[in-house]
């Protein structure tokens, strides 16, 4: 059946209401908070503790925090000795705060803490996003590359690449890669890379027998339709964050650098993406439910908590014709999947293999 087929089949499903949304949180896990603490630039909406216990009182099964400039799996080791009857998860997003493509601080991560979960290949210290960051300067947008030499220097040349077409894999690359297919419990985030490089990334996984794989919901909202089925064919979860698509797209919140001159236009971008929520739901019937996975990144203090962030996302699926099937899979079925978790169940001792 056709992509619009199946939209005109599921448009306005029958139940929506806000119960249903509600209902629907019961078991799920947002695989992308960004909690606290932050730099004094960009307040954070809730601390890791109040993420957590927010999301276990609306019924849901774990979190897992994002942080651009920690690793995440110690402030979640904290957490699961503090709040009771819910679990989080961390891992390490390589930025220049950890020196960018860093084999001994992705060997350090998988075993502090809790260990690392998830090893993301860059936020805002990748080479593609950084080199597009930037300033209007008499109407004309500059990349802060050009206006701050020391910009460059200190930032953009320590970046992170992955290699395309013939380059070859750099040694720092090939000992991650090496790192992460011996942990299979954890998994490869791309990142804020290009579509080029998460293509090769997503290949090299293959190569390398690295199992669980998630394309980052910056590529995948610049992806098109045809790239996100190459790489969802190769194995990898395509994310979609309603932070991405909505909120406040139109502000510029680039606040990894502590200089706030180098506060700049995200990714070069002032607007959302083009076509909003709809164009999520409409990729998503076409690349099917089974290898998706929704999610919130929220945090930032002027949106609402993670939690009800997670909702709206729901809510506006549900209301995009999104059958509550499957959208269970994709907040609970496959991230359970990514994370390595049993299947959930209203009673644990229910659960088991799938």
């Amino acid at each position: 059946m056709a992509g619009g087929d199946r939209m005109n089949e599921h448009l306005l499903p029958p139940g929506r209401s806000l119960e249903l949304s509600q209902d629907l949180l019961r078991g799920a896990i947002d695989i992308h908070v960004h909690a606290g603490p932050h730099i004094f630039s960009s307040p954070r909406r809730v601390d890791p503790v109040e993420a957590a216990i927010e999301a276990r009182d609306a019924g849901m099964r774990a979190i897992v925090y994002m942080d651009v400039f920690e690793l995440s799996n110690g402030t979640s080791w904290i957490v699961n000795r503090v709040v009771k009857d819910f679990e989080t998860f961390g891992g390490l997003i390589m930025n220049t705060v950890y020196g960018g493509m860093n084999p001994r601080a992705v060997k350090t991560a998988l075993y502090y803490g809790t260990g690392a979960r998830y090893i993301s290949f860059g936020a805002h210290s990748t080479y593609f996003q950084a080199a597009r960051e930037g300033k209007i300067v008499d109407g004309k947008f500059v990349p802060l590359s050009e206006l701050y030499p020391k910009f460059k220097e200190e930032e953009l040349d320590r970046c992170i690449r992955i290699p395309v077409g013939d380059e070859p894999v750099s040694p720092e690359l090939d000992e991650i890669l090496r790192l992460i297919a011996e942990h299979p419990h954890v998994y490869l985030n791309t990142g804020h890379i290009s579509v080029p490089e998460a293509l090769q990334l997503v290949e090299l996984c293959g190569t390398y027998g690295i199992k669980r794989i998630l394309v980052a919901s910056s590529v995948t909202k610049i992806a098109t339709l045809e790239e996100l089925r190459t790489m969802a064919g190769a194995g990898a979860f395509i994310e979609y964050t309603l932070a991405a698509y909505t909120h406040t797209t139109h502000i510029p919140k680039t606040h990894y650098y502590v200089e706030r001159k180098y506060m700049s236009i995200d990714e070069g971008m002032d607007t959302a993406p083009d076509g909003g929520v709809k164009k999520v739901s409409e990729q998503i019937l076409e690349l099917g439910a089974e290898h998706c996975i929704l999610a919130s990144d929220f945090g930032v203090y002027t949106l609402p908590t993670p939690v009800e962030g997670f909702r709206n996302f729901v809510a506006c699926m549900l209301d995009l014709g999104i059958p509550p099937g499957d959208i269970t899979t994709m907040i609970r079925r496959n991230p359970e999947r990514l994370l390595g978790l049993e299947p959930w169940s209203e009673n644990p001792s229910d659960a088991g293999p799938e």
